[in-house]
């Protein structure tokens, strides 16, 4: 195996637990890069969400891309130019807001540029403008949605304790019609069914012709799973959850001991 793409998760992966990047995964990224080997970090996030990131580790130069969306959007990163996306539309975006009044969880709709911001259920106001700093936030009406209307995700922001407990409740025929995962704690993701991280790599591998056994996956949370596992080396951090350590082929340091560094030193530079 010899690995020609990276594909690294930020979020307990690549950010260490102060959010920043350490001087070591930075080196590691660059050496990777002047190897020829392509380095793409893969996040829910917007691109602008991480522009500052990508920036540190000189991965705004042509040729970068990014995988964000969990793996619904492939970007360009200098340009923000967009290669490949999967969308939700305007039906599918009231079917999942009438399950958030069910459920009695706040929801937002999520494009490139905006996050939408539905009639939130009473005295229960989103979690996620503490999450998001990088898209302004926008009051939208269900009842005059445009036609057009592509979103790339959905996420209902709320207390850990009480989400989880919702989550269960969510009936199966909405896991049949969407990828349903959590991303952080308090933050459920709902995208359209075509989508997740491993799901991001194939289309990586058809713009790139980069086969998946040449790449390898580092990430630590269940939206990392998909692509940890469809990657010819699975990466799982040290302070991975254990789904994602039973699914990689490796286990490398935790995220506040250079585990990107540690991988790639390893595998792909030596």
């Amino acid at each position: 195996m010899s690995i020609k793409l990276i594909a690294i998760d930020l979020d307990g992966t690549l950010l260490n637990s102060q959010r920043q990047v350490s001087k070591r995964n930075k080196e590691a990224i660059l050496k990777a890069k002047q190897q020829g080997v392509k380095v793409v970090l893969v996040t829910g996030r917007p691109l602008k969400g991480m522009l500052h990131i990508l920036e540190e580790c000189q991965l705004l130069e042509e040729g970068d891309l990014g995988l964000t969306y969990n793996g619904g959007l492939v970007q360009w990163t200098k340009t923000g130019e967009t290669l490949r996306q999967i969308t939700l539309d305007k039906d599918e975006a009231k079917d999942v807001y009438e399950l958030s009044q069910a459920l009695d969880l706040p929801c937002n709709f999520i494009d490139l540029d905006t996050v939408y911001e539905p009639p939130y259920p009473t005295g229960k106001p989103s979690q996620y403008p503490l999450v998001m700093k990088a898209l302004p936030f926008k009051p939208i009406d269900m009842a005059s949605l445009p036609d057009d209307f592509p979103i790339n995700k959905i996420v209902m922001c709320w207390h850990q304790e009480e989400l989880d407990e919702k989550i269960k409740l969510i009936p199966e025929d909405y896991h049949d019609k969407y990828t349903i995962m959590k991303s952080r704690s308090n933050l459920l993701e709902i995208l359209p069914k075509a989508v997740d991280k491993g799901k991001g790599l194939h289309l990586l591998s058809d713009l790139l012709a980069i086969d998946l056994e040449d790449m390898m996956a580092i990430g630590d949370q269940e939206n990392d799973l998909a692509m940890v596992k469809e990657a010819g080396m699975g990466v799982a951090m040290a302070n991975a959850t254990d789904a994602v350590k039973a699914v990689a082929q490796v286990v490398t340091r935790s995220n506040d001991d250079h585990g990107v560094a540690y991988a790639i030193e390893k595998y792909v530079l030596n």
